[in-house]
């Protein structure tokens, strides 16, 4: 008599599991993610994803018609959430913690797969992505360094017309500048640097 275990384990790599509903689009989102952190966007496909899931091409695309769909999918339930700012009693304390955990965003699965998509998609392609990677990057990031430096203000570290929008973006800015263009992994002394030599002599009341 063959088991269930014996079975599983003369299952062939690339076999489809018996999996249905919540449990296998939670195994095909991940197989997406893992897809484009190793491959990118123009290297992921619908059938490596299926391969990587171990279930078949039909059941990707019964859910998501499209490697667009996919993937804003995938990103949306994979993206790391960051919900409040730090609050360390300094503005300068408060931007360095902010900057490493923002770096551990980029370096996830998640962050190499939407810097993929960033890096990679043609203009058609990235529009599909543009609201997403604003609600759940631009915007939550910006509000983050908001939070900080209205802090700041209030202790009177941070000069009263500090907190604008071109202030809020030169770390997002330069984070990912120097993360595409220039390959940097920012350091923690590369982030000491930025917040120490740009951000302080900045905002300095």
């Amino acid at each position: 008599m063959v088991t269930s275990r014996s079975t599983a384990a003369a299952r062939p790599d690339g076999a489809s599991l018996r999996r249905r509903g919540p449990v296998l689009e939670r195994a095909i989102l991940e197989a997406a993610l893992d897809q484009l952190s190793s491959v990118g966007w123009n290297g992921l496909t619908m059938e490596g994803v299926a391969v990587g899931a171990q279930t078949g091409k039909a059941a990707v695309y019964r859910r998501w018609p499209s490697k667009e769909d996919l993937v804003a999918d995938a990103l949306q339930a994979g993206l790391p959430t960051l919900d409040e700012a730090p609050d360390l009693g300094r503005v300068r304390d408060d931007l360095y913690e902010l900057c490493l955990r923002v770096r551990d965003v980029m370096y996830s699965k998640p962050g190499f797969a939407l810097r993929a998509v960033l890096h990679e998609c043609d203009a058609g392609s990235a529009e599909r992505f543009h609201g997403l990677i604003t609600r759940g990057v631009v915007e939550p990031s910006a509000r983050l360094v908001r939070d900080v430096l209205r802090r700041g203000i209030a202790r009177g570290e941070v000069r009263s017309d500090a907190n604008d929008d071109l202030v809020v973006d030169v770390i997002p800015a330069m984070m990912m500048y120097r993360s595409k263009v220039c390959a940097s992994e920012w350091s923690d002394g590369e982030i000491a640097d930025l917040i120490d030599r740009i951000m302080v002599p900045l905002l300095r009341a």
